[in-house]
């Protein structure tokens, strides 16, 4: 708890800074700890789900929703984060993201556990070019030409590399296609959201699991995947429970780099970082994973997507990198123009000459 507290006291402080102030470098490192996030917990959930075979994703997401909860109502309780206590104004500053998140968890967990994790990552890149659709909708933000013309090439590998899919499974495709759409949708009203007084990061971090906590556990008892959970047979195997807490604490981390990466990013961006890191996992899953159904075809798919991501990467960090610079020359040439003689008077009172 120590450690966690810590990372968000850092990362807090950093965030509060105003957007002008937001280097490359804070950029990227959001963007990379929500990638190495984003594995980790693949590979945490693909091992319980289908190593274990524990019988409910949706109580495991369930077990991510209330670690968020405990944590960052700690968190606020020891003034480490600040965000706006519950009122019934909440309701209406979150909505539609609680409905989304649980979307979110539910298809994605479903999803990992129907599908290989290579072809999981190739139809998740479809999230893209849905975020950049509601961007443009919803945020009215115009995404430049160079970087719609990288996000084609991606889906387009993702395209080459799901037709030779010899495993299909049309629930598993369903469920990650529910989840493509969930996904985007979060993304670009997260980043609508950040600007609401009184939520921020944390806020909307805590709500959305605070909310959709009690009809989730219900829908779970509803229709027996609660009993299903707590009759499991593997609860006293440390391992298992090991990996079951693990995905716990990587549910709200990744939850909180996404968020993170989404404040100093585009919603695009940050669905752009995630699909490059799920072509790494692709990778692995051809060697470690054990049900990746080898095919050049597949193979080519992989890489046409990982050259998309790329370009689309350096486009946007290059780019992103060079205005500023610009900027603050801009900035410092008119307040060089503009200085105003100022002196004190013996009050401390500022008089302008």
């Amino acid at each position: 708890m120590l450690t966690i507290t810590t990372i968000l006291e850092v990362m807090s402080t950093s965030a509060n800074l105003p957007e002008a102030e937001h280097s490359g470098l804070l950029k990227f490192l959001s963007a990379v700890f929500y990638a190495v996030s984003s594995f980790l917990i693949i590979v945490v959930n693909k091992t319980i789900l289908t190593n274990y075979r524990f019988p409910s994703y949706m109580f495991l997401g369930i077990g991510q929703m209330a670690t968020t909860i405990i944590i960052l109502y700690a968190a606020k309780i020891n003034q480490t984060v600040h965000f706006q206590d519950f009122d019934r104004s909440i309701f209406i500053k979150i909505f539609p993201l609680p409905l989304l998140y649980v979307g979110n968890h539910i298809t994605g967990l479903a999803g990992t556990k129907k599908l290989s994790l290579p072809m999981f990552t190739v139809l998740r890149k479809f999230t893209i070019l849905m975020t950049m659709i509601m961007e443009e909708r919803i945020l009215k933000k115009k995404t430049p030409n160079r970087l719609i013309y990288s996000v084609l090439v991606i889906v387009f590998g993702a395209l080459v590399a799901a037709s030779s899919d010899l495993a299909f499974d049309a629930e598993g495709y369903t469920f990650i296609l529910l989840n493509d759409v969930f996904t985007a949708a979060s993304g670009v009203y997260t980043k609508k959201k950040l600007g609401t007084e009184g939520l921020g990061k944390y806020g909307i971090l805590f709500y959305n699991a605070f909310i959709i906590f009690l009809p989730t556990l219900l829908a779970s008892a509803f229709t027996g995947d609660l009993h299903k959970a707590i009759t499991y047979e593997h609860w006293l195997n440390t391992p298992f429970v090991s990996c079951f807490l693990m995905s716990c604490i990587m549910g709200f981390v990744l939850m909180y780099s996404i968020v993170l990466c989404s404040h100093y990013n585009s919603a695009l961006t940050t669905t752009v970082v995630g699909a490059i890191k799920n072509v790494a996992v692709a990778y692995i899953g051809m060697f470690l994973g054990g049900d990746y159904l080898f095919s050049w075809t597949n193979f080519l798919g992989l890489n046409i997507c990982i050259s998309g991501g790329l370009v689309y990467s350096y486009l946007t960090f290059h780019s992103s990198s060079k205005p500023s610079q610009c900027n603050g020359s801009r900035i410092q040439k008119n307040q060089d123009q503009l200085k105003i003689p100022i002196m004190e008077d013996s009050t401390d009172r500022l008089l302008v000459k």
